[in-house]
């Protein structure tokens, strides 16, 4: 406890409502690992279903013994104590014997994505100093990463070696499980290191829905998506069941075949996937309990039409950075949304705090007043990755009401409510969230100024209806920049989702009154429904 706590003004009105909202604490097994509690339900339940997907099943003991056979496996080739080990397998039982078996051993997981440009990738598995990545498809990774010294480990059903005994795991409650890469807005992803106590903590007593060995969990979202860790989690560390979707893009009409087969009964769907259902096959979630939702701010048209399908007790809207692991609130939608207002994040969930602060988060807010949303707790992460300016500004200690904090400063905005529910009032900064995926607009245009034939770029965010697309302007430097080239050179560079949905050519950017670039006139004049400007899809 080094590091010096400034003290917090808490007016007295302000104080009292934190006091109300910050009274969250719950028991739950705070001094075990994830190994631990999964250990306990393959021993407790061991042939109960623990992950199915489509006619293929695996009890919790073969999940067991298949994760320990891998565990032995990684523990000869070196893997022990904080080791980190890359996930590259598709959406499988497969791909939870990797994530177990790293665990197992001590190792911390990260997650990658086959579909990333091969820059990104190399860039995450020397971020991550990743030695090794287990593979599904072992051959066109190992051609993607030759001269690197990663080496590709092959996991598949066919690999799979069973092996009864659990090895002693040697880590704890405050040691690494996994690492998720998020946008950075100097052009390279930051990693953010998520503790075992964290994951834990996320899925044990949870205040936003039932959690127990009844539990079918979907599990549906991309591993590297930090939605995966409760998707995943939430089953397998309750003895319930992880429902895996077979297939690697979601059609609806399949996804509605998946739960209902699967008998899902809790799941956690995007903001934008939850859009696509309400809007297109809202009969997919008819046999749902509970529905939760969250990746950014919810239109009142969805949320309003999923309260009137499905009925109260049943839509939970919640809030969360991967800096949190995952959920910081919940806030239960029993009636339509006030139309003369955003829709509440709410309350934070169990054994998380929230403060809404002022005056470079030095002071209470109290209810109506906007300021920033700070949080708190044991699911906090422990920084970023290799990045210690970047851990300082974001990651700071306070003292409240007499006791010590370690904050993270979300950078989103906020305001409390009377009652206490907490309202989203949007980014301090150019973060943005795009079908809920956490986007730095810097780390574009970093990689467009990066390319020659650029003088000067913007990116921006059209949003047409709640539906949200990322559009960039360029100035070129001569007549052969055309928006093509400029795609091209992004796609070597960004994931898919980070790719603007439309690139305009222009002579020069309009400025505001104080010299900023004017994005709003920018957008009126580039881009309508009507648009036919050059798309990027």
């Amino acid at each position: 406890m080094g590091v010096t706590a400034e003290a917090v003004t808490c007016p007295a009105a302000a104080l009292a409502v934190h006091r109300e909202i910050n009274r969250t604490a719950t028991p739950y097994p705070r001094d075990s690992n994830v190994v631990e509690r999964f250990e306990f339900w393959a021993q407790r339940r061991p042939d109960a279903t623990a992950a199915v997907q489509g006619e293929r099943a695996l009890s919790y003991r073969e999940l067991n013994r298949f994760a320990n056979g891998l565990a032995r496996e990684l523990h000869d080739d070196g893997v022990g104590a904080g080791t980190p080990v890359a996930v590259c397998v598709a959406r499988s039982p497969e791909m939870l014997v990797a994530l177990l078996g790293v665990l197992k051993c001590g190792g911390t997981y990260v997650p990658v994505d086959p579909q990333w440009p091969d820059e990104r990738l190399r860039a995450v598995l020397v971020d991550s100093d990743c030695a090794r990545v287990l593979s599904d498809r072992p051959g066109a990774l190992a051609e993607r990463l030759e001269g690197g010294a990663c080496r590709v480990l092959e996991i598949t059903e066919r690999t799979l070696v069973p092996v009864n005994a659990n090895p002693t795991c040697p880590v704890g409650p405050e040691s690494i499980a996994c690492i998720n890469f998020t946008s950075g807005s100097t052009g390279r992803a930051k990693g953010v290191p998520i503790l075992h106590r964290g994951i834990v903590r996320l899925v044990h007593g949870a205040s936003y829905g039932p959690l127990d060995e009844n539990s079918r969990v979907l599990q549906v979202t991309p591993v590297t998506f930090d939605i995966a860790t409760w998707e995943i989690w939430a089953a397998l560390l309750n003895g319930g069941t992880s429902v895996m979707y077979p297939a690697e893009f979601v059609q609806l009409s399949h996804l509605d075949r998946v739960i209902k087969a699967g008998g899902v009964n809790i799941l956690l769907l995007t903001t934008a996937l939850f859009n696509s259902v309400v809007d297109e096959a809202p009969e997919a979630l008819e046999t749902v309990a509970t529905i939760t939702s969250g990746g950014e701010a919810h239109s009142h048209r969805h949320m309003t039409k999923a309260v009137q399908t499905y009925g109260p007790g049943r839509v939970v809207n919640l809030y969360g950075p991967t800096e949190c692991t995952c959920i910081a609130t919940h806030f239960p939608v029993d009636e339509p949304p006030r139309p003369d207002m955003p829709l509440p994040i709410g309350r934070p969930i169990q054994n998380t705090r929230l403060y809404v602060l002022a005056d470079d988060a030095r002071r209470l807010c109290g209810p109506g007043e906007t300021g920033e949303i700070c949080l708190a707790g044991d699911g906090l992460a422990v920084g970023y990755l290799g990045r210690p300016d970047l851990t300082e500004a974001a990651f700071v200690h306070r003292r409240i009401d007499g006791e010590r904090e370690r904050l993270y400063r979300t950078g989103d905005l906020g305001r409390l409510l009377p009652g206490g529910d907490v309202v989203f009032e949007g980014r301090r900064d150019d973060q943005v969230k795009i079908n809920s995926f956490r986007i730095e607009l810097g780390e574009i245009t970093h990689h467009l100024n990066s390319h020659p034939l650029v003088k000067q770029s913007c990116v921006a965010v059209r949003d047409n209806q709640g539906d949200k697309s990322l559009v960039a302007f360029v100035v070129p430097t001569g007549p052969d920049a055309s928006p093509a080239r400029f795609r091209e050179h992004l796609t070597t560079k960004l994931p898919r989702y980070m790719v603007p949905a439309q690139i305009h050519l222009c002579e020069r950017f309009p400025l505001t009154p104080n010299g900023k670039i004017d994005h709003r006139a920018l957008l009126t004049a580039h881009v309508s429904p009507a648009t036919s400007g050059e798309c990027i899809r």
